[in-house]
């Protein structure tokens, strides 16, 4: 669907994305894209649009109409009532769109048509954007920061409609996203940026693997839990935790036995993004795993 290779972007005679590895994109693929802020994410979602000039090849068999994208920011005119707002920019009339009726009804929007954009929340405005970009039913869809700002509650929600809608469906998802959680839902490949670089990039329980072991355990960062943990591989972790490297599973049940006999809650994960993310960032860095 999507190769690219060699692409380098600059903002003056700053280099802002440096790819030298080929990326492949499948139909189908659900693609979760990290990094911290300023590591090129928004740059590469550009970049693939067309939307930024760049150096090298990018080739698809997509035409642009084929591709739509949900950005973090959005503008709307406060003036039309909601209804209004959709059926300008679709060119559309909403009792006439079955499918744009049927999404109004999946994300439960049909109070918000006669509101004003500036009358609706947070989450709302977000589902009119998702409406918007769903509606095109694109081979190749990108969210950027899809719930940045939303309450924990609202992000939840947004993210199960998101799983739901694309079961079973063929579409290829680029989702740029910080909250590692919903990454977890809904992506099998992780592409992980760094300063503008590509750190790494495949299937999500690989990666895991490669960066992490088999399983991780973690347990809150304190000096006691220190102590008591101080024989077993660490990983990099959020500095509240301390993560426990398990390679096999006789590892793991030593870690866990040693942990209930202290009386130690403990967290086990197989999918940990953010524990697997800054082991790669690390090792790609020059750093390695803690002693």
């Amino acid at each position: 669907m999507v190769i690219i290779n060699q692409v380098r972007v600059r903002y003056g005679n700053q280099l802002a994305l440096s790819i030298d590895t080929p990326l492949s994109f499948k139909a189908g693929d659900r693609i979760g894209i990290i990094g911290s802020n300023g590591a090129g994410k928004s740059t590469f979602v550009k970049t693939i649009l067309g939307l930024t000039n760049y150096q090298g090849s990018i080739a698809t068999d997509l035409k642009p109409e084929e591709m739509a994208v949900h950005m973090q920011h959005n503008h709307y005119s406060n003036a039309m009532a909601v209804k209004h707002i959709m059926e300008s920019i679709l060119n559309t009339k909403i009792k006439k769109n079955e499918i744009l009726q049927d999404l109004i009804s999946f994300f439960d929007f049909e109070e918000c048509l006669h509101k004003k954009y500036s009358a609706l929340s947070g989450g709302q405005k977000q589902r009119l954007t998702i409406i918007l970009v769903l509606v095109q039913d694109a081979p190749l869809v990108f969210f950027d920061e899809v719930t940045s700002g939303l309450d924990f509650e609202t992000r939840q929600k947004l993210m199960s409609k998101l799983v739901e809608w694309y079961r079973n469906k063929t579409t290829t998802l680029c989702i740029v996203s910080h909250y590692y959680e919903e990454l977890e839902q809904l992506v099998n490949n992780i592409l992980i940026l760094e300063k503008g670089q590509v750190v790494d990039f495949g299937d999500k329980d690989e990666l895991f693997r490669k960066y992490c072991g088999k399983t991780v355990i973690t347990v809150d960062n304190t000096p006691e839990n220190e102590e008591i943990t101080k024989n077993f591989l660490k990983l990099e972790a959020p500095g509240h935790l301390i993560a426990l490297s398990c390679q096999n599973d006789q590892t793991e049940k030593d870690i866990a036995e040693l942990l209930i006999r202290k009386d130690i809650n403990f967290r086990r994960s197989n999918n940990n993004i953010e524990i697997m993310s800054i082991n790669a960032k690390n090792k790609f860095n020059g750093g390695g795993k803690r002693d």
